[in-house]
């Protein structure tokens, strides 16, 4: 029998005598109405002795905390989509916020600088191009003026946004992508790829397109018995997971189009499901079971017989949305119509899903938006930062890890993927992989002109989608050559411009104002110095896969 412990105003009463060691079973913050002892333990031999140390896991994020920003921070007025469709209608970078709102005739989104707040007037300007409803919008990984948006007219269209916003509708995309049969609701840029964007329709086909060119690259439309659910790459780009509405869990090679692992009956629920690849290539898929109760489970991909751990939540309609940050290795799970957004720690230890807290309010949300880890206010020792979509408001919460000391916190805060595609678009359809180019966050993270940036904004402009495929490969010579002499000629430029602006700025300053001038201009510099070295490591990179490749071609490997 468990020893039973009262709670007296005045004193403890423990079972006289007490037994040996049985003070290892208060180890707790606070004491438990029974203590939880297995019947037959020994103390005696110190076997139960771990017991004590498994009660508090050590982990860093153990006391993440999440708060709502004040109200004159939120963005008001703003009419959510209300369309049936399980995805989160919102997504956001570190420039802008997207948002799918309510469009008489039509399809619209809105699009805002990060830094708006206040009420939006009814005529701000949106992206109305589309000729049905919107049902998912993503942003560029490598581009944040670059969004992508699919429809229910059975298009996917490209657009870019203008620094600071819109002044006026969009209505012109830069590239339209016709391939469905039916509405288009899934949408998943390429995490490592320049210009690679996979698209799922109603249709149950997948398809993989060159947005640079237009072109329709693969297309996979036998796979897949019914509705699509869900589709997610992996780390490096190399194959992706889907889940079915046949409640099959699916890991494909899209681009020999083959099924490489098959787990039938991932959750035994008709609802919705969710899959997410983690950074070590598990699988996190959100379910329900057979009795309408919401389950989290973790898959190893090499045996897919059995899950790693099962987890139930709780009983609900709402689809629970995951968003896996790989920095920290947590996952956040929304569902849509709730009111808490709870959160969970992947590790190796059992049982491998820990979870850590839940953010609850009174308001249930339509939707969310995640924003990614160069967007976040490091000083703060904010880890995540989420847009809470209510009835007519964008409300932003910050997750936060509590430290009193004010220096970057590396162990928060490890390398993350940035702007800079580490393939282009030709060498993945070639068969190349490669994980995403990694920028630290150490002073806040600045981002630097990338070498594709006009890329994806002049081809589909120049280039038909019938002369796509005509275009000459570049070669590892010539990449290497324009990797190198990037950083080489806007340091000269550099030279040869800043004499020229002390001159004019010693011509037309007075004396009082010319140190501060002087000022400002060594910290131009200073921060231009900052960015070219910044340049120069993700190239070097570059060059020593680009050697990496071309010794195995040399050696006959390829």
């Amino acid at each position: 029998m468990p020893y039973r412990v009262t709670l007296l105003p005045q004193r403890l009463w423990l079972p006289n005598p007490l037994p040996l060691g049985a003070s290892a079973c208060f180890g707790f913050r606070q004491i438990m109405p029974f203590c939880p002892l297995k019947p037959g333990c020994n103390f005696q031999d110190g076997s139960n002795m771990s017991f004590r140390r498994g009660v508090v896991r050590q982990s860093k994020f153990r006391h993440v905390f999440a708060q709502a920003w004040k109200a004159e921070h939120c963005i008001d007025d703003v009419r959510v989509s209300r369309v049936t469709w399980d995805s989160p209608l919102c997504a956001v970078n570190p420039k802008f916020i997207a948002v799918i709102i309510e469009a008489g005739g039509g399809g619209a989104f809105l699009v805002v600088p990060i830094s708006k707040s206040g009420r939006i007037d009814q005529s701000c300007p949106t992206v109305c191009g589309h000729a049905a409803p919107v049902l998912d919008i993503q942003w560029s990984p490598h581009d944040d003026n670059i969004i992508a948006s699919a429809s229910e007219d059975c298009t996917v269209k490209v657009w870019q946004i203008p620094d600071g916003g819109l002044i006026s509708p969009m209505t012109d995309a830069i590239v339209t992508l016709e391939g469905h049969s039916k509405r288009v609701g899934i949408l998943a840029w390429h995490p490592s790829a320049f210009n690679i964007l996979l698209t799922a329709g109603c249709d149950n086909v997948i398809c993989v397109w060159n947005v640079g060119t237009g072109e329709l690259v693969y297309q996979l439309g036998d796979i897949h018995p019914d509705l699509i659910y869900s589709v997610g790459w992996n780390k490096d780009g190399s194959v992706i997971c889907t889940v079915c509405k046949d409640k099959a869990l699916r890991v494909i090679d899209p681009r020999r189009g083959t099924v490489l692992k098959v787990k039938e009956k991932v959750h035994e629920g008709t609802r919705p499901m969710r899959a997410v690849f983690l950074s070590d290539g598990k699988i996190l898929t959100t379910g329900f079971s057979r009795m309408s109760e919401r389950q989290l489970s973790l898959w190893d991909t090499k045996d897919l017989s059995e899950p790693m751990v099962v987890q139930e939540m709780d009983t609900s309609n709402g689809v629970l949305l995951p968003f896996y940050d790989p920095d920290t290795n947590m996952v956040y799970l929304c569902g849509k119509g709730d009111c808490t957004i709870r959160y969970f720690e992947v590790t190796d230890e059992s049982p491998f899903v820990h979870f850590l807290s839940l953010y609850s309010s009174k308001e249930p949300q339509r939707g969310a938006g995640f924003l990614c880890k160069r967007g976040v206010d490091v000083n703060k020792c904010e880890i995540a930062r989420f847009f809470k979509l209510h009835e007519r408001k964008v409300e932003p919460i910050s997750m936060t890890v509590p430290r009193k000391s004010d220096l970057f916190q590396g162990d928060l805060y490890p390398d993350t993927a940035g702007l800079e595609p580490a393939l282009l678009a030709d060498e993945w359809i070639a068969g190349q992989d490669s994980p995403p180019l990694l920028v630290s966050l150490s002073g806040g993270y600045t981002a630097h002109p990338s070498k594709h940036r006009d890329t994806l904004r002049s081809k589909p402009k120049l280039v038909s989608q019938d002369s796509g495929a005509g275009s000459a490969p570049t070669s590892a010579g010539n990449v290497a050559a324009v990797t190198t002499s990037t950083p080489a000629s806007a340091a000269k430029e550099m030279e040869e411009e800043t004499p020229q602006q002390r001159v004019a700025a010693r011509e037309t300053d007075g004396n009082t104002e010319r140190p501060r001038r002087e000022d400002e201009m060594l910290t131009e510099l200073l921060a231009e110095m900052k960015a070219l070295r910044a340049v120069v490591l993700a190239q070097n990179q570059r060059i020593e896969l680009l050697e990496r490749q071309l010794a195995r071609i040399e050696d006959g490997d390829v």
